[in-house]
């Protein structure tokens, strides 16, 4: 195992554009929010258009703490990777955001720069669109390298993006739950993702992003797992991964995940009994959970009544919720919406802030609830302030 920490400029929002065409053909049984056609004579049109402005800037955390950010490197020398095998042993960066005292630290970056070129790449900008690495550059995340952690222990929430996405696309949730006294781990999984910038520097290209025809999702989310399973143990056995893992609460630990994230959230459960309460954001399970597998807390958040999750729900043992949220589509329980906004690209009828807003503040009482036993009204049923979170069950 090795242990860096990253300090580069920040980059993202270009994950958003185009995103919903690529997830479309994943295979994950995802709708795209806009039909290829669209999103081809969006991009038609903005190369076009004269060139824009971009400044993006995520939402503030809404709790008492500052958002503390560590990015940290690891290899895990008992397996190789699974998609490069060349390449040697399991390699993962992750973001670690931790409750802060304010005021301390100095502004964190959202991405390095190759991930962002990677981004821009893979996606296919045009310069027109204003959304360029040097832009991105100046994204606000309300993160802050070398903040000085808030005295306590805290429960650690594992989180893990969609399919193509590096792990950035969840700082919104991320930061939002460290400034609720939570430490996160945002886990980058290496070749999965448009790029994740390595402790030798460089960033890595997705190696199975164009196959996904033949790609198994199974095998996608059973990675995903031994990859979450990994830095827990890594966080978990004294203070040699990350320099503040004193912080962690080794007896309270949850994961979420967006997409094929959320599957692997459920795999996670499956396979690591150390991982109390999981949270499914909008993803297809791969596989469906088995009953008498899962048997303790999980939330099932998207964006309409999926028939796909009937069977899950089914077998799920414990406490469990799902709940759907009107107007929202696949990518409105990240970042991606909100920058794609603040860009000027189409959004959902779901106004990218509420998006956010509900995402946080579902997940952030769902671990309330399950990790710190503190019990969350937001979750007995409708609320006339979330009037378009819906329960199925």
């Amino acid at each position: 195992m090795n242990t860096t920490s990253n300090r580069k400029r920040r980059i993202s929002a270009v994950a958003i554009l185009g995103l919903a065409a690529s997830v479309a053909a994943t295979g994950t049984g995802l709708a795209a929010t806009t039909p290829p056609s669209t999103v081809h004579a969006t991009t038609a049109t903005a190369a076009a258009a004269p060139t824009r402005s971009f400044q993006g800037v995520l939402p503030a955390p809404t709790g008492p703490y500052a958002a503390g950010e560590d990015v940290i490197h690891l290899t895990d020398a008992s397996r190789p990777d699974p998609w490069v095998p060349s390449s040697g042993p399991r390699q993962l960066t992750v973001t670690m955001v931790y409750p802060a005292v304010p005021g301390t630290g100095t502004p964190a970056p959202y991405m390095t720069l190759g991930e962002a070129a990677g981004i821009v790449q893979r996606r296919k900008l045009p310069a027109s669109s204003g959304v360029t690495p040097e832009s991105l550059s100046s994204v606000t995340t309300h993160a802050f390298d070398g903040a000085r952690p808030q005295m306590g222990k805290y429960p650690l929430v594992v989180l893990s993006p969609a399919f193509e996405n590096p792990r950035m696309t969840l700082t919104s949730l991320a930061t939002d739950l460290a400034s609720h006294g939570y430490v996160v781990a945002l886990v980058g999984h290496t070749y999965e993702d448009s790029g994740e910038t390595l402790a030798n520097g460089q960033t890595s290209p997705c190696a199975i992003c164009d196959y996904p025809a033949w790609l198994d999702f199974d095998s996608v989310a059973s990675g995903r797992a031994l990859d979450a399973s990994f830095v827990i143990d890594q966080l978990t056995h004294g203070n040699t991964a990350w320099r503040l893992a004193h912080l962690i609460d080794k007896h309270e630990i949850g994961m979420a995940g967006h997409s094929i994230g959320g599957a692997a959230a459920a795999a996670t459960m499956i396979a690591d009994p150390r991982v109390r309460a999981g949270v499914n954001m909008d993803g297809t399970f791969h596989p469906d959970p088995m009953p008498g597998q899962i048997t303790r807390p999980f939330l099932m958040l998207g964006k309409t009544a999926n028939t796909d999750w009937e069977h899950p729900w089914a077998a799920l043992g414990g406490y469990k919720k799902w709940l759907t949220v009107t107007g929202a589509d696949h990518f409105s329980f990240s970042d991606l919406e909100l920058l794609q906004g603040q860009a000027g690209f189409p959004t959902p009828p779901l106004s990218p802030d509420r998006g956010i807003a509900i995402t946080r503040e579902y997940v952030t009482a769902f671990f309330d609830q399950t990790l710190k036993g503190t019990h969350s009204p937001l979750l007995d049923g409708p609320s006339p302030d979330n009037p378009e979170v819906l329960f199925q069950h």
